[in-house]
């Protein structure tokens, strides 16, 4: 194996694993996005990470509120901990992240991939974003890339480039624990869909292939599921091995070409997400809103006719 990053993930795995030193996780699931929120912390320390926060939205009222991360914040002073990191996996398309709110209430460095920068200027064109706006990833206080090592408490933690999804998707390696956004979703559902701009079906199964390398027995959490046909209850935990041999979509066996010509044909029957609009704004700006015009109020735009 000579991907380097890929080693550290793997061993961090099996020496958190071999000495019983593993992260404590929480998960907050919003039913109204299908978004997991995880809570991920040290025993020993109490130091913590939030991944993938969400802003409560009334797209029809255009109103937002915080009672989702008021459960999060909650529960985190409940625990006692310390929160270090506020972690996203990517820009979301489905969701507005509540990450600035979680800064404010619980401190935390906020963190995306690199990539983010290719998002932010791809999506400043879609909506005729100003000059003014930076594209430089600097509404984020730190942008990570493939192979960055970091720690939650005493927990070892390395971030790895997983796109397809997105041209930004990161996966948080945490002990024997892999958050790994929107690159897969639970056996039964398959995997995140790559025709929004940037991504790309055949990328998309290399980065899985890579996450499978993973050992069979790592911890494996979502960000989101949305109930396969026959089951009945949402789920966000899985493990590398059940989507070794189960995963509908990229089991073992299933060749790139015929996943890219599975996953390009679904994606053509998929509509847009429901709040891929506000969405996207939002999380480019690291979950803040546009800034405030003449008459103190915020605004997201709908470019008509152009997506």
């Amino acid at each position: 194996m000579t991907d380097a990053p890929l080693r550290v993930a793997l061993q961090q795995v099996e020496e958190a694993r071999a000495s019983a030193r593993l992260p404590a996780i929480k998960t907050f699931f919003d039913e109204a996005t299908f978004t997991a929120t995880h809570v991920v912390h040290d025993p020993a320390t109490r130091h913590a990470a939030i991944i993938d926060s969400v802003l409560d939205f009334d797209q029809a009222a255009g109103r937002t509120s915080h009672e989702s991360s008021d459960a999060v914040i909650a529960y985190v002073r409940e625990q006692g901990l310390a929160v270090d990191w506020l972690l996203e996996t990517h820009a979301h398309a489905d969701h507005l992240s509540d990450a600035p709110y979680l800064q404010q209430e619980l401190g935390g460095t906020l963190v995306i991939g690199r990539e983010i920068v290719t998002v932010q200027d791809v999506f400043a064109k879609v909506f005729n974003e100003p000059v003014s706006f930076a594209r430089d990833g600097s509404q984020f206080d730190r942008l990570m890339g493939d192979g960055e090592a970091f720690k939650v408490g005493d927990l070892s933690a390395v971030a790895l480039h997983v796109p397809g999804h997105t041209p930004a998707c990161l996966a948080y390696v945490i002990g024997d624990a892999a958050f790994v956004g929107d690159t897969l979703f639970m056996p039964d559902y398959g995997s995140a869909r790559a025709d929004f701009p940037g991504g790309d079906a055949r990328t998309l199964y290399r980065s899985i292939r890579r996450l499978m390398q993973l050992p069979a027995e790592a911890r494996v959490f979502l960000c989101h599921d949305y109930k396969a046909p026959g089951r009945d209850s949402y789920v966000w935990e899985t493990t590398i091995g059940a989507e070794h041999s189960g995963n509908v979509h990229v089991h073992d066996g299933v060749s790139e070409d015929d996943f890219v010509a599975m996953r390009e044909a679904r994606d053509k029957t998929l509509g847009m997400p429901r709040l891929i609009l506000p969405s996207i704004q939002v999380n480019i700006r690291a979950g803040h809103l546009p800034e405030p015009e003449g008459n103190g109020v915020s605004y997201l735009k709908l470019p008509l006719n152009l997506l």
